[in-house]
C-alpha cells in the first residue's frame, strides 16, 4: 500500500556515500522495504561541476549495478517517454519488490540559485540551452501539429494553471498547517514542557526472575554452544535465583523482556548486536547443528511484543538513518542502535546533526531512538576508546546557568553515562514508560560489562525504584568530615573507589565521590542536594579520564559552577587537552591514569 520514491540529483547519486550504503541495505533482512523507485534528475551538472569531474563512471546510475537494479534511461525532452519510463518502473517495483532506477536525462535552464549565472562556468553548454525552446513549448507545438489541441486550448491551459498558482500563492500567506504530530499512532502522547528523569520503572522480582529465565531458555532439541551453556546460561540462572551480582547483559535482557511483556515492540540493530561486540549479550542463539537462529525473549508468553534482532551490515550512516526512520513511525517501538565501539557513530554524524538532535525542533517529530555507544579508556589507544560524548553534549539545548531555580530544562535529547546494570535497566524502561519520546544517548560500558564491582541486585530493579541521575557518595561515611567532593562519571568511578579503599586510612572520610549519571538534562536539583550534604567541603572537583577538551567537562563546568556555594571554584582533574582522544602508548596511558587518580585523592 506504500511505495518509496527517492528523487536524486545526478551529482549526488554518484558522489554521496549514503546512496551506496542505502542500496547495500535494500535487499537485506530487516531492512528491505519491498523496493524503491529512484528518480535521478540528471541535468548533467552538479552546482558548477560538469559530469567529467563529478563521476568516474559512464552513467550517473552505474552505482546501482551494486544491487543489479535495472536502469531506465529516458530523455526528458519527450514527456510521453518519461511517462512510459515511470509506468515501467512502478510496475517492476510492484511485481519484483526491488529497487529500480530512472535516469531522467534533462538540463537545468537557470542557475543553481537566483544569484547564480551558469554561463560563468559552462558557457558553451548554456549557449546551447538558451537557444532551445522549453520542453512544454516543444510538446505543445507537437500536439498542435497532430491536431490534439488548438493554440487556444493550450493558451487556456496555461492561463488556468498560472491563475491557480497565483491563487495558491496568495492563500499560502494565510495558511496555517494542521499539526498532526500527536495524531494517529502518536495520540495519547504529549509534547513535554520539561524533562522527566525520575519515574518508577521497577518490576516485581518474581517477574524479573521469570523474564530472566526465559531469556536463556531453549528447547531440548536446540543445540547450544557448550561455552554459552557454561559461561552464559548457567551463571545467569544462578544470579537470578540469588537475586545478586546481576550483570549488564542480564539487566538489559530484563528491561527488554519486561517491555515486551508490556506489549511494546523492540528493534535491536547494529553490527553483531545479537551476540554483542564483547560477546556479552547473546540475545539470539544459533543451533550448533542446523545454524537455525532462536531469540529466547520472543517466547516469554502471553500477548507480548516482538524483539527484532537486526544484525546490520558494516554501515553506520545508512543504518542509523534507517533506525531514525523507524523511531518516528510509532511510539510503540523501542529502536536501539548499538555501535560496535562508541566512536563508530562518526561516520553517521549527519544523521545525528540533521535528524536525531533537531528533528523535534524542526518538524515536531518525536524520536525515542536509543544509541548505545561503548565508551571508556582502557589502554587500547585513541580509536575505539571514546564515544565523543562531548559532541552530543554540544548539540544539547539546556541552559548554561543553573543558578535560577525557575529555569526549565526540556532538552532535545538525553545523554547518560550509567555505572550500574540497574541504571541501564531503568533507562531502557523509562524510555518507553514516559508519555513522550526523546532520543537517548548512552555512553555505555566495555570493561564494566564483566567487572564484579559493577553489578546490581534484583532489589534495585523492584517496584519503587527508578533511574538515579546522581548516585550519592557511599565511601565517606560522616558527611560533616568531607573536605573535598569529587564529581565523576563512568568507569573512572571504580578506579577511584578502588584507590580510595586502598588508602582509606589516610583519606579518613574526607573525600566524597558523587557519580553524575545523567549529564543532560543537567541534574541540577540532585546536585544541589548533594552539595548541601557536605556543608564543610572546601573543594569541589570534576574528575574525568577524558582529555580536557573532550568528555563532559565543557558541558558540566559552567552549569555545576553556577550552583556551587559562593566563593568556590570548580577544579578540573583529568588529562590535558589533546588532538586525539588518548595516547596510543600503553606506558604513557597507565602513567596518565595513575596521575588522574593521584591528583583526585591527594593533597588534603
Amino acid at each position: 500500500r506504500l511505495i518509496g520514491i527517492q528523487i536524486h540529483g545526478d551529482a549526488a547519486f554518484t558522489g554521496q556515500g549514503v546512496i551506496m550504503e542505502t542500496l547495500g541495505l535494500s535487499n537485506l533482512p530487516h531492512f528491505s522495504l519491498g523496493g524503491t523507485v529512484h528518480i535521478i534528475i540528471n541535468n548533467q551538472i552538479g552546482y558548477t561541476t560538469p559530469a567529467t569531474n563529478a563521476r568516474s563512471t559512464l552513467y550517473t546510475s552505474d552505482i546501482a549495478k551494486l544491487v543489479n537494479a535495472p536502469v531506465i534511461h529516458v530523455n526528458g525532452d519527450y514527456p510521453e517517454e518519461v511517462a512510459k519510463a515511470v509506468s515501467i518502473a512502478f510496475e517492476y517495483r510492484k511485481r519484483f519488490r526491488k529497487d529500480v532506477i530512472i535516469d531522467l536525462i534533462t538540463f537545468r535552464r537557470w542557475g543553481h540559485n537566483e544569484l547564480d549565472e551558469p554561463s560563468f562556468t559552462q558557457p558553451q553548454m548554456y549557449k546551447i540551452i538558451r537557444a532551445r525552446e522549453s520542453v512544454p513549448k516543444v510538446y505543445e507545438r507537437k500536439m498542435e501539429e497532430e491536431g490534439i489541441v488548438s493554440k487556444q486550448d493550450a493558451q487556456t491551459v496555461r492561463s488556468e494553471f498560472a491563475n491557480h498558482l497565483e491563487e495558491e500563492l496568495s492563500a499560502s500567506k494565510e495558511y496555517q498547517p494542521e499539526a498532526d504530530h500527536l495524531k494517529g499512532k502518536w495520540s495519547g502522547l504529549v509534547m513535554p514542557r520539561e524533562a522527566v528523569t525520575s519515574l518508577d520503572t521497577g518490576v516485581d522480582i518474581s517477574t524479573l526472575q521469570h523474564v530472566g529465565e526465559k531469556s536463556v531458555a531453549v528447547e531440548s532439541t536446540f543445540s547450544v554452544h557448550p561455552r554459552l551453556l557454561k559461561h552464559h546460561i548457567q551463571p545467569r540462572l544462578k544470579k537470578l535465583s540469588e537475586g545478586t551480582s546481576i550483570d549488564w547483559a542480564t539487566a538489559e535482557a530484563l528491561a527488554l523482556g519486561t517491555l515486551l511483556m508490556d506489549g511494546y515492540n523492540i528493534r535491536l540493530c547494529g553490527q553483531d548486536v545479537g551476540r554483542g561486540t564483547f560477546s556479552q549479550r547473546h540475545a539470539m542463539f544459533v543451533c550448533q547443528e542446523t545454524e537455525n537462529v532462536f531469540v529466547p525473549l520472543n517466547s516469554i508468553g502471553g500477548s507480548q511484543g516482538k524483539l527484532e534482532v537486526a544484525n546490520s551490515n558494516l554501515s553506520e550512516l545508512a543504518v542509523l538513518g534507517f533506525e531514525y526512520g523507524v523511531s518516528i513511525q510509532s511510539p510503540q517501538v523501542l529502536p536501539i542502535w548499538e555501535a560496535q565501539f562508541g566512536d563508530f557513530h562518526n561516520t553517521a554524524q549527519v544523521i545525528i546533526d540533521t535528524y536525531i538532535s533537531s528533528g523535534e525542533t524542526k518538524w515536531l517529530r518525536q524520536s525515542g531512538l536509543v544509541m548505545l555507544l561503548p565508551h571508556g579508556y582502557d589502554g587500547a589507544g585513541p580509536e575505539h576508546s571514546s564515544s565523543r560524548i562531548e559532541r552530543f553534549l554540544q548539540l544539547c539545548n539546556t541552559p548554561m546557568d543553573m543558578s535560577d531555580p525557575s529555569a526549565v530544562q526540556n532538552p532535545n535529547m538525553h545523554v547518560v553515562i550509567p555505572t550500574t546494570p540497574a541504571q541501564i535497566f531503568h533507562l531502557l524502561r523509562r524510555q518507553m514508560r514516559r508519555n513522550f519520546r526523546k532520543p537517548l544517548v548512552v555512553a555505555g560500558p566495555k570493561t564494566l560489562l564483566r567487572l564484579s564491582a559493577a553489578t546490581s541486585t534484583l532489589q534495585e530493579m523492584a517496584p519503587g525504584t527508578s533511574f538515579l541521575p546522581v548516585i550519592s557518595d557511599t565511601m565517606a561515611g560522616d558527611a560533616a568530615r568531607v573536605k573535598r567532593v569529587l564529581f565523576v562519571s563512568g568507569k573512572l568511578y571504580y578506579d577511584l573507589s578502588k584507590a580510595y579503599a586502598a588508602d582509606s586510612a589516610r583519606i579518613d572520610g574526607q573525600i566524597a565521590i558523587v557519580r553524575v549519571e545523567e549529564i543532560c538534562p543537567f541534574p541540577r536539583q540532585e546536585l544541589i542536594e548533594e552539595i548541601a550534604r557536605f556543608a564543610n567541603a572546601t573543594e569541589f572537583v570534576w574528575c574525568q579520564e577524558e582529555t580536557m577538551n573532550a568528555g563532559a567537562y565543557s558541558f558540566v563546568q559552567p552549569r555545576l559552577q553556577s550552583i556551587l556555594p559562593d566563593g568556590h571554584k570548580l577544579r578540573y582533574v583529568g588529562r590535558e587537552p589533546l588532538a586525539a582522544p588518548v595516547t596510543g602508548v600503553s606506558r604513557v596511558y597507565k602513567a596518565e591514569q595513575a596521575q588522574i587518580i593521584n591528583d583526585a585523592l591527594i593533597g588534603l
